[in-house]
C-alpha cells in the first residue's frame, strides 16, 4: 500500500504545486521517488513529529495541501495535541498518513502497533478517517483525500497485501464497497485484514454458509446506509479490524446499529479486544494469537451463528 500511496501522491503533486509531503525522518526507501521528482515539494521534519504536525498546519493555513508521513503511532498518539489544537480545530487541510496499522511492525514491540489509532482520531471532530483495504482503495482514498478540504486521516498497511478490487467505480469518502453478495451472515472489514477474512470467507463456504462481505475503507463518515440495509436483511453482522474493539470501527458500526428503529442482526465484533499486545512477533503471528487469523474469525462466526 505505501508504494501504491507514493505514487499516486507523486502523481498528484506534478500536476498540483501546492501539494507537499513532510516526512518524521522515516520511509526514505519508499519515499525517495517523491524528493526526486517533486524535490520543492518535500521536507524532512526529523525525529518531531509534534513540530512536523505543527508545521504542516501553518503551511496549511497558508493553502497548502499538505501530507505528514511516518510509522505506527508516531505521526499520530506521539502527536495528538498537536492535531487536535492545529489542524482539526481548524480545519486545516492536512492529511495524516500512518505506515503499518495494526501488527505490522509486531516485532517491535507495543510501542510500535498501531491498535487505538482508528479510535483516537475518530473521535477527533471533523477528521475523516480512512484506511484501505487494498491497492486499489489505497490509490483511491490518496486521491479523495486529497480532494477533500480538511483533516484527514489516512491509515495503510506496509506492502504485499491482496488485490480485492479490479476498479472501484465512484469511489467515494463514506461509502462502503461490497466484494461479494451473501445471505444471513454479513462480514464488515476495514484495513489490511481484509486478507483473513478473505480466508475466512472460504473456509465458512466449505462448511456451507455464505456470508455477505463488505470493506469499509472510510471508517469516518461511516456508510450508515450500508449498515441500515445489512442491519434489516442479516442475521449476524461481523466487524473485522486489526484494531481495539473499543472505540474503532467496530463501535462505528454500533453506534449505527443502536439508533436503529428495528433492527433483525446481532453484531459480532472481532479485534483486540481491549487489551495491549503483551507478545512479540510478526503480524501474521499476532493476528493469529488475537482472535483475528481467517480461522479464527471462521470459528467465531459459526459459534455465533449456531449458538
Amino acid at each position: 500500500m505505501r508504494d501504491t500511496f507514493v505514487r499516486t501522491l507523486i502523481e498528484l503533486a506534478k500536476q498540483d504545486k501546492n501539494i507537499e509531503l513532510i516526512t518524521g525522518d522515516l520511509g526514505f526507501g519508499v519515499l525517495k521517488p517523491f524528493w526526486e521528482s517533486c524535490p520543492n515539494q518535500f521536507t524532512n521534519a526529523g525525529i518531531a513529529e509534534q513540530n512536523m504536525t505543527t508545521v504542516a498546519a501553518g503551511m496549511a493555513l497558508e493553502g497548502k495541501t499538505v501530507f505528514t508521513y511516518s510509522i505506527g503511532n508516531f505521526p499520530t498518539i506521539r502527536c495528538l495535541e498537536q492535531i487536535r489544537n492545529d489542524c482539526a480545530y481548524h480545519g486545516a487541510n492536512v492529511k495524516i498518513v500512518c505506515v503499518g496499522g495494526g501488527f505490522v511492525y509486531g516485532s517491535l514491540g507495543m510501542s510500535h502497533q498501531a491498535t487505538e489509532d482508528l479510535a483516537i482520531m475518530r473521535a477527533l471532530p471533523g477528521v475523516v478517517v480512512m484506511a484501505p483495504g487494498d491497492l486499489v482503495e489505497a490509490e483511491e482514498a490518496t486521491k479523495a483525500i486529497t480532494a477533500y478540504p480538511g483533516t484527514c486521516y489516512l491509515r495503510l498497511g506496509r506492502g504485499g497485501e491482496k488485490r480485492i478490487h479490479d476498479h472501484i467505480d465512484n469511489f467515494q469518502i463514506g461509502k462502503a464497497v461490497p466484494v461479494r453478495e451473501g445471505e444471513r451472515i454479513a462480514i464488515f472489514s476495514t484495513g489490511a485484514i481484509f486478507e483473513e477474512v478473505e480466508g475466512a470467507y472460504e473456509l465458512l463456504t466449505q462448511q456451507g454458509y455464505h456470508p455477505a462481505v463488505y470493506t469499509f475503507p472510510t471508517v469516518k463518515p461511516i456508510d450508515a446506509d450500508t449498515i441500515r440495509c445489512c442491519a434489516e436483511e442479516c442475521e449476524l453482522i461481523v466487524t473485522c479490524e486489526e484494531h481495539n474493539i473499543v472505540g474503532g470501527f467496530g463501535s462505528a458500526v454500533a453506534e449505527v446499529m443502536a439508533e436503529l428503529p428495528a433492527k433483525r442482526a446481532t453484531l459480532l465484533r472481532i479485534g483486540m479486544n481491549d487489551e495491549y499486545s503483551i507478545l512479540v512477533g510478526n503480524q501474521k503471528y499476532l493476528r493469529e494469537q488475537y482472535g483475528m487469523s481467517a480461522a479464527r474469525i471462521a470459528e467465531r462466526i459459526v459459534g455465533k451463528i449456531d449458538g
